[in-house]
């Protein structure tokens, strides 16, 4: 049997996950990677009509079920102006800046399907052209796509089929380091997606029978604030939501536990279903860390503002540099499965 947690597992799956390009709206092909996995696990699965994947775990408790989402969706942009100087205007889908873009490689997908690549620059990137191309603003005004492609003009991007609209990704540049970093773009969320493949990988592959019904969301919509707000049965009681924990200044979050967060943007998380959380966390030696995440808001949040009557919560591992080029570690990784597989194995409690 394979040792569980298998963080070279992990990783690895990580790495075939952030490969796939899934700019929030255009999510079919990772969707499918991960409905995939699970059918060849002979677990149950169904499409939501806005493109996100449901698998369901029987319990022993099939009146009071549990919930946990991450999202497969990522920060990407679609194009919103064809240019006359044969480039592309962009515009942003999810909440980052263009300083973290510029510089990147990229795909434009067109509507019949064909990709090209380029590359996002500065307008005015030539040091020997620009005198201000330091100080230029980073902003859609100065921002384009360099396609490669032998275009000049708007007439010549036409008549390869690419029009405003066409969906744009952004090259993960996937590194896996011998001392156990993972850096990639789009961690946010995948690494969790992965961890909750892993986990029920390892229900199926033991024949474990959970304590309550569980219900795996793989939201496709959360960066634009709305992947996990439907789809939840009325039995559900706990919902908890993995997504990355947010570093930097003032916070707790290393790339060497697992989050836990008692606030974000949108008020507390269940200050009960913390308080369990961090009892299986000490009980069980997982590395944690508290912490708020102040411009930061998960599907678990757009669950209760939808209006859900549930006990909503969030963990995850902790990623540098979020929205932009992010790492982070294998303990993280570890550390954040460890816990999941301990939450799943528990009973619901009265809070």
């Amino acid at each position: 049997m394979t040792t569980y947690p298998n963080v070279n597992e992990t990783k690895e799956l990580i790495k075939q996950l952030v490969s796939i390009p899934s700019p929030s709206g255009n999510t079919e092909k990772v969707i499918q990677y991960v409905e995939d996995f699970l059918h060849n696990l002979q677990v149950e699965t169904k499409r939501n009509r806005k493109g996100g994947l449901i698998a369901t775990l029987p319990g022993v408790n099939d009146k009071e079920h549990r919930m946990l989402t991450a999202h497969v969706d990522t920060l990407g942009a679609m194009v919103k102006e064809v240019k006359s100087n044969g480039r592309l205007r962009l515009d942003l889908i999810g909440g980052f800046k263009y300083n973290a873009i510029e510089g990147e490689y990229c795909e434009i997908q067109t509507t019949s399907g064909n990709v090209y690549t380029g590359t996002i620059l500065m307008h005015q990137t030539s040091v020997h052209v620009y005198k201000d191309a330091g100080k230029a603003e980073r902003n859609q005004e100065n921002m384009e796509v360099r396609i490669d492609a032998k275009v000049e003009n708007a007439d010549d991007i036409r008549e390869l089929g690419i029009e405003v609209g066409d969906f744009v990704s952004f090259d993960p540049r996937v590194q896996i380091t011998d001392n156990g970093f993972i850096k990639s773009r789009h961690l946010d969320d995948k690494a969790s997606v992965a961890g909750l493949m892993q986990l029920i990988k390892r229900v199926k592959e033991e024949n474990i029978t959970l304590p309550h019904t569980t219900h795996f969301l793989i939201s496709n919509n959360e960066e634009i604030g709305y992947g996990g707000n439907s789809n939840i049965n009325p039995e559900t009681v706990e919902y908890l939501a993995v997504d990355m924990g947010a570093m930097g200044d003032g916070q707790t979050t290393d790339e060497y536990t697992v989050s836990i967060c008692v606030k974000d943007a949108s008020g507390p998380y269940h200050y009960g279903l913390r308080k369990h959380l961090v009892e299986l966390a000490k009980s069980n030696n997982i590395g944690h860390k508290l912490d708020i995440y102040p411009y930061y808001g998960s599907d678990a949040s757009a669950a209760i503002r939808a209006g859900h009557d549930i006990i909503h919560g969030l963990i995850g591992p902790g990623i540098d540099s979020s929205h932009a080029y992010e790492r982070t570690h294998e303990t993280s990784l570890n550390y954040t499965e460890q816990l999941l597989y301990q939450y799943v194995l528990s009973e619901i409690v009265s809070y």
